[in-house]
């Protein structure tokens, strides 16, 4: 019990001199310009960046890389709670004791005397609860349009828009065979085409969008998954980039096209040998 005790302690401890340090950088007279600057809305990028930094921390199952990376994302969460009390809209404290008893409540199998089962009970009864914390029947928050909309309201457009073809091929809207897939995949990519000889951008953007959709229902289909393979690309080319970038005796940016291509090939073949 002792022990326990001493861990929260040192935890409030902790967290209490990262309040202090957050809101000394805010201070008016004596902190930091840049943090001064920042608003709720221009600190949305880092949250974004700072989270995706957790999750590739994770991936590599480096411990230290992990609490790091965990401790940048925290930060955004006491920056935004300090620029929101700043404002006299709300405080950290608000922040966790608002998410502590929404936990508590949907819990009542933990905390509670509610009998479950299995994993899907308690769902079913996450869904209930939920529903009437908004003042909406179980009906209406279960609706296919709004289940999808949460997707594209709340997670980054890759990732929802895989979750959004696998809601709606659940439902029934979904291709007889793959070959129908990419009928659809020349369909969308001829008219993407169309839009290019266009100047409309909104439209250019549209069909592009049908596009990259129809590609991810291509990756659903043949149980790929768009964000990794995405990843894995984007890795790769910066590890052929740092391998052209040690081959190279001047930088990059000097050389013609025709010899960063040399390069590139050289890169590739380094790579292979790896």
């Amino acid at each position: 019990m002792n022990s326990n005790l001493n861990i929260y302690s040192s935890v409030l401890i902790a967290l209490k001199n990262l309040i202090e340090v957050v809101a000394q950088l805010r201070d008016p007279d004596k902190g930091c310009p840049w943090d001064l600057e920042q608003t709720a809305e221009s600190l949305i990028p880092y949250i974004v960046e700072e989270a995706y930094e957790v999750i590739d921390a994770i991936h590599s199952q480096d411990q230290n890389a992990i609490a790091e990376e965990l401790g940048d994302l925290l930060l955004q969460v006491v920056l935004q709670a300090q620029i929101a009390q700043e404002n006299n809209y709300f405080s950290l404290e608000e922040v966790t004791k608002s998410i502590t008893e929404k936990l508590i409540r949907r819990h009542p199998h933990v905390f509670g005397n509610v009998i479950v089962n299995s994993t899907e009970e308690v769902h079913q009864n996450w869904e209930q609860i939920k529903a009437k914390e908004k003042g909406e029947t179980l009906e209406k928050t279960q609706l296919l349009s709004n289940k999808l909309r949460r997707y594209a309201r709340s997670l980054p457009p890759l990732t929802s828009a895989m979750k959004i073809s696998k809601k709606a091929a659940a439902s029934g809207f979904e291709w007889k065979n793959i070959g129908g897939v990419w009928e659809k995949f020349d369909e969308e990519l001829a008219e993407f085409k169309e839009a290019l000889t266009t100047s409309d951008q909104a439209h250019q953007e549209a069909e592009l969008g049908d596009l990259l959709f129809t590609i991810i229902n291509l990756a659903r289909w043949y149980g790929l998954d768009p964000d990794q393979a995405l990843r894995g690309t984007n890795q790769r080319f910066v590890q052929r980039i740092s391998m052209m970038e040690s081959f190279a005796e001047r930088p990059l940016t000097t050389y013609t096209i025709e010899e960063l291509e040399t390069l590139w090939q050289q890169a590739k073949s380094k790579i292979r040998e790896i």
